[in-house]
């Protein structure tokens, strides 16, 4: 009766043990966002949108919604930048309602960060505008959490004065993204020492993997890229300490209107999240 009881009595202590190991995993899961480059479309919002809530509901993830109303800073002025700030905000607005995703996008210049305020979770300064002090300010002034990418000629450590920035403006929760450094002409390197001197910073520290991939500029009047490098960019920014992932996806990227050769398969983004996630 005694053994069985000592028995019972340790199944118990291994239950409680692994539930409570199973939370604390939950609680350290890394943050995802992901999403198409540009808005090309409400349809493929929504084809994004689904996979990224059916994720959620198979791995109990919580993933970002990402696209841009307009790409302000194309390398051509033939290039496609979207639908604009107020019939973009309108169709995230869509997403968000439809399907109940945190919506993330970026703004480019300061008077679109009130307007822009009222509908994401998220907003995100572009790498190349990470030094402008009133677009900082302005985006601090929504009370949103702020995501600022690491410009490409910056380290690590000098992302403290744009994060001095926003705060002084009154943001509470400011998150830096990794995006990789020129080299050279039509190139980026990742140095993922940034990552660790970026969390010295702030608790929250994104590897942008698509972006990173990228070469500006190299593809006749058009960025290039090599989507097959987005998981190992992953993994390396992982056993650097990253709190989080960004993925630029499409259903099918080799005609995406913009950054097509870096965004990822829609299809690859799950597998990807469950490495990450382990």
């Amino acid at each position: 009766m005694l053994k069985k009881l000592l028995i019972t009595c340790e199944i118990n202590v291994i239950s409680v043990t692994l539930h409570v190991f199973n939370i604390y995993i939950f609680s350290m899961q890394p943050l995802f966002i992901a999403g198409p480059c540009v808005i090309e479309s409400q349809k493929l919002l929504d084809t994004v949108a689904q996979k990224i809530v059916d994720i959620n509901r198979r791995l109990g993830t919580d993933i970002i919604f990402k696209s841009s109303f307009d790409k302000a800073n194309r390398t051509s002025i033939q290039s496609f930048r979207g639908p604009g700030l107020e019939k973009g905000l309108q169709m995230l607005a869509n997403v968000k309602e439809k399907y109940g995703l945190k919506i993330l996008t970026d703004i480019h210049e300061s008077y679109q960060a009130e307007a822009v305020g009222e509908v994401v979770d998220v907003i995100q300064i572009p790498a190349f505008l990470c030094r402008q002090t009133d677009l900082l300010i302005a985006a601090a002034k929504t009370g949103k959490t702020l995501n600022i990418k690491k410009a490409q000629f910056l380290s690590g450590q000098d992302m403290k004065y744009p994060v001095e920035k926003a705060r002084e403006a009154g943001a509470k929760d400011v998150w830096l993204t990794e995006r990789g450094n020129s080299f050279g002409y039509n190139n980026l390197v990742v140095d993922f020492r940034n990552i660790p001197d970026m969390l010295d910073i702030v608790p929250t520290v994104i590897m942008d993997c698509t972006h990173s991939v990228q070469r500006p500029g190299a593809g006749g009047g058009k960025t290039s890229g090599d989507r097959r490098f987005v998981p190992s960019m992953a993994l390396a920014a992982k056993a650097f300490g990253a709190t989080g992932y960004f993925f630029e996806v499409h259903p099918d990227p080799d005609n995406g209107l913009s950054d097509g050769p870096n965004m990822l398969e829609l299809e690859y983004l799950e597998k990807l999240i469950i490495q990450l996630a382990q």
